[in-house]
């Protein structure tokens, strides 16, 4: 019998809806410093194994710790932008547990007393908006990376780059505030929100496949109606949102299915196997005991000053939300055109430098959504290395609307643009693309077009609207595309309606 996709439900819709999932996430997020968090060791990504090492980030005995100010401030923007309160006294702890990527035996973190807690995020779903709750945020250094293959010897023995070891990290958890059947896309659009603030904030490059942002997701199950929590399971490995999405829904209907045939949930930890679309179980889940937190005693409480905070407050960049709001309320802007040009930053001072040099805001967002971005994407660049300057983009969205020439011949001339960084003018001026057609000339093509299609001037004449657009196209075609459009609709009506 052929195994069931996992992209199928297992579990009938109506066993389904007799339980609540409900899901917490911890994000991972490394800060976007030069040196590490307690010593000066380079935290470039991509050197040689071993090479960004020195006695305190390798736990040599006799080594002190010393605190990255540049870390706590980069904390910092973090908390205030996701709500968070920042508190004046925070305190570093050591968190006890043996694994080969602890040179220390323990790992330098924050437990009792938080850098930050009691922030939220809003986030939208299906057009229905939720609060998620962030229970707290608090800084950490990161362990080193084990590899597994890749080398000589892999199949039996384990690799340790200790190059990551020491680099800050911040933790955000989330309150479990995600729940019913679509928790998983509000997960989703839980961490597709945390990432770009945390981009916009200068924070962090969070890159996923570099290792900059990683997620573990708390999920748990109950009754419909039941106020007490399932048993909780961490899933870890999760690299990429949509293999979060997929493994919180697995991990939800295996729930179930245990439940309902009378089976116990352990709390554990399970790994996402994405080739197999299952989760496998990891480890037993360690509570906080096991790790016998106690207060760092190689560094000092962390103080800070309400002047610090506040001047970090003041540098905040303008957020992604408030950025979407303003667009709309601005240039005219659909919501969904605000979402796709606040993505990233780069994005947005684009579209806004386009609008101030001219270009009406939405033509201007129609030309980036697509010929832009096509054009970046095809060609694998970034908004910041676009041939095409916003300047020379506004110059060409003006020639289109004011119909000096028309927006099938404006695509061809974005191309040509693309491609030499030319301008609109000149390739117009140089290719005699300008919007030439007479309307004698666009009189006379309408009337063959009229001529060669008496079906479907019947059509039209019995009130079929659609075929009009028929007529609109042949003549662009007849014209090489450039006549000009309105006069194009004028005279076909004035021909057709006689």
């Amino acid at each position: 019998m052929p195994k069931s996709s996992p992209e199928e439900p297992l579990i009938a819709p109506e066993v389904l809806a007799k339980y609540e999932p409900v899901i917490g996430l911890e994000v991972h997020v490394q800060l976007l410093t030069r040196t590490k968090i307690f010593c000066g060791c380079s935290t470039r990504f991509g050197d040689p194994p071993n090479t960004n090492v020195c006695p305190v980030c390798l736990g040599l005995p006799g080594t002190l710790p010393v605190l990255n100010k540049r870390a706590v401030e980069m904390a910092m923007r973090a908390s205030l932008a996701l709500n968070c309160t920042v508190h004046d006294h925070s305190r570093f702890a050591r968190k006890n547990y043996f694994y080969p990527d602890l040179p220390k035996g323990y790992q330098i973190s924050q437990y009792e007393l938080p850098l930050a807690t009691g922030g939220w995020l809003e986030v939208e779903v299906a057009g229905a908006k939720k609060r998620i709750g962030i229970t707290r945020l608090h800084l950490e250094e990161d362990a080193a990376k084990n590899l597994h293959e890749g080398f000589s010897q892999s199949a039996t023995k384990a690799y340790i780059d200790y190059n990551r070891c020491g680099t800050p990290l911040i933790e955000i958890v989330s309150e479990p505030d995600m729940r019913g059947m679509d928790a998983p896309d509000y997960a989703h659009a839980y961490l597709t929100a945390l990432r770009q603030i945390m981009l916009y904030t200068g924070v962090s490059d969070v890159n996923m496949e570099e290792g900059s942002l990683r997620c573990d997701a708390n999920v748990s199950v109950r009754p419909r109606g039941s106020k007490e929590f399932g048993t909780k399971v961490e899933v870890k490995n999760l690299n990429s949102f949509r293999f979060l999405q997929k493994a919180l829904k697995y991990e939800i209907e295996r729930h179930i299915g245990v439940l309902e045939s009378g089976g116990r949930l352990s709390q554990e930890t399970r790994l996402w196997n994405q080739a197999e679309g299952h989760t496998v179980s990891m480890r037993s889940k360690e509570k906080a005991h096991d790790y016998r937190y106690f207060p760092e005693p190689d560094l000092l409480p962390v103080h800070i000053s309400s002047a610090w905070r506040e001047e970090v407050r003041r540098s905040l960049p303008e957020l992604p939300e408030a950025k979407r709001a303003r667009f709309v309320a601005a240039y005219g802007i659909t919501p969904y055109d605000a979402e796709v040009l606040t993505s990233t930053q780069a994005l947005a001072d684009y579209f806004e430098a386009v609008v101030k040099a001219g270009a009406p805001g939405k033509a201007a967002a129609n030309w980036m959504q697509t010929e832009l971005l096509r054009g970046l994407k095809d060609s694998g660049k970034e908004i910041s290395a676009s041939p095409v300057s916003p300047a020379a983009l506004a110059e060409l969205v003006n020639l289109v609307e004011s119909a000096k020439i028309t927006a099938a011949i404006g695509k061809k001339v974005f191309a040509t643009m693309f491609e030499s960084g030319r301008t609109a003018a000149e390739i117009v001026a140089a290719e005699g693309l300008g919007a030439q057609v007479s309307d004698a000339a666009i009189e006379q093509a309408a009337r063959e077009v009229i001529a060669k299609n008496p079906d479907n001037v019947a059509k039209f004449k019995s009130g079929n609207e659609g075929v009009f657009k028929f007529f609109v196209g042949q003549v662009m075609k007849a014209t090489r595309g450039q006549a000009n459009p309105q006069a194009v609709n004028d005279i076909l009506r004035k021909l057709l309606s006689s």
